[in-house]
C-alpha cells in the first residue's frame, strides 16, 4: 500500500518538476520570446504542449501512461514529446521509494514528518538538476525554495532524533561551510571561471542537506568523482573539449541523495578499509 502510494506521488511530482522547469524556463526570457496566449503561473497555468501550447487534455497528464497513450507525440500537432517527461516522472518514483525502502529509521510517528520533508527537497533537487542539465543554469526562483526546504529539514532532522543539539547543530554549521564555502572560495579565486555562482548556492543548500561535516566531504568527493567518470571519457572521445562547460550540479545532487541513504555505511565501510573502524 505504501509503495503504491509513494509510486502515485513520486510520477505527480516528477510531472510537476518537469511543469515547473519548462515554465520557470520561459518566464526567464524576454517577453517577445515567450509563448504567446499561455499562462506561465505555476500555480494558476493549464499544462500545455511545449510545441504548439494548445492545452492538454487530462488524459493526456497522466504521469507515463499519457505518453505512451500518445506514443510520444502530441494529440494536436503530431510533434514529437520528449522522452524527459516519462524519464523524470519515473526518476522521481524511483527515488521516493528507495528512500523509503533505504530510510534509516522506522517511518512512523514524528519520523514521518522528516521523511516528508525530504521528499520534499527530493523533488526541488530533482527540478534543479533537470534544469541544469538543459540550460547550465541553477535559477534562483526553484534555488531558493530548495534553500528553505532543506533548512527545515535540517532543524527538524536536529528536533525530531535529538541526537544532542549543540552537536547537531555544530555539525550542521560545519557541513553548510565546507560544502558552500569550499564553492564559494573556488568562485572568488577563478572569478567565476571554475565555477557558477548557481553552484556556489548549491553547495549551502546541500550542507544542510547532508548536515555533517563527514558528510559534506563525502559529497563533494562523489560529486567531484561522478563528473571525472563522464567528463574524461567525453574528452577522450571527443565528444567534449577541455573547454566545454559541464553542468556541475547534476552531479552534486546525486552524490547527496547517495550520502543521505547511504553515508553511514560509506563512511564505516572507509573507516573499516583505513582498519580504523
Amino acid at each position: 500500500m505504501i509503495i503504491g502510494i509513494l509510486i502515485v506521488l513520486g510520477l505527480c511530482f516528477g510531472s510537476f518538476v518537469n511543469a515547473l522547469v519548462w515554465r520557470v524556463h520561459k518566464q526567464s526570457l524576454p517577453k517577445s520570446k515567450r509563448p504567446k496566449n499561455t499562462n506561465l503561473s505555476i500555480v494558476r497555468g493549464r499544462s500545455v504542449c511545449v510545441n504548439c501550447q494548445h492545452s492538454l487534455s487530462h488524459i493526456d497528464l497522466i504521469p507515463v501512461v499519457g505518453w505512451v497513450l500518445l506514443r510520444g507525440k502530441c494529440r494536436y500537432c503530431k510533434k514529437s514529446i520528449s522522452w524527459q517527461y516519462p524519464f523524470i516522472e519515473v526518476l522521481t518514483a524511483t527515488v521516493f521509494v528507495a528512500s523509503y525502502l533505504l530510510w534509516e529509521f522506522e517511518v512512523k510517528g514524528s519520523e514521518i514528518v522528516i521523511y516528508g520533508l525530504w521528499l520534499a527537497v527530493l523533488t526541488s533537487l530533482v527540478a534543479l538538476a533537470l534544469y541544469d542539465t538543459k540550460w547550465m543554469i541553477l535559477p534562483n526562483r526553484i534555488m531558493k525554495y530548495s534553500f528553505g526546504l532543506a533548512f527545515v529539514l535540517a532543524l527538524a532532522t536536529i528536533a525530531i532524533r535529538n541526537d544532542g543539539y549543540s552537536t547537531s547543530i555544530i555539525n550542521l554549521v560545519l557541513s553548510v561551510v565546507i560544502s558552500g564555502g569550499l564553492f564559494a572560495l573556488l568562485f572568488y579565486i577563478s572569478k567565476g571561471k571554475w565555477i557558477g555562482g548557481g553552484d556556489v548556492k548549491l553547495g549551502f543548500v546541500l550542507g544542510f542537506v547532508v548536515a555533517t561535516p563527514v558528510y559534506a566531504c563525502l559529497m563533494l568527493f562523489i560529486g567531484s568523482l561522478l563528473g571525472c567518470l563522464v567528463a574524461v571519457p567525453a574528452i577522450l572521445f571527443g565528444s567534449r573539449t577541455m573547454q566545454t562547460k559541464i553542468p556541475f550540479g547534476p552531479f552534486l545532487i546525486v552524490a547527496t541523495v547517495i550520502v543521505y541513504l547511504f553515508g553511514r555505511e560509506i563512511s564505516e565501510a572507509y573507516l573499516r578499509l583505513l582498519g580504523i573502524s
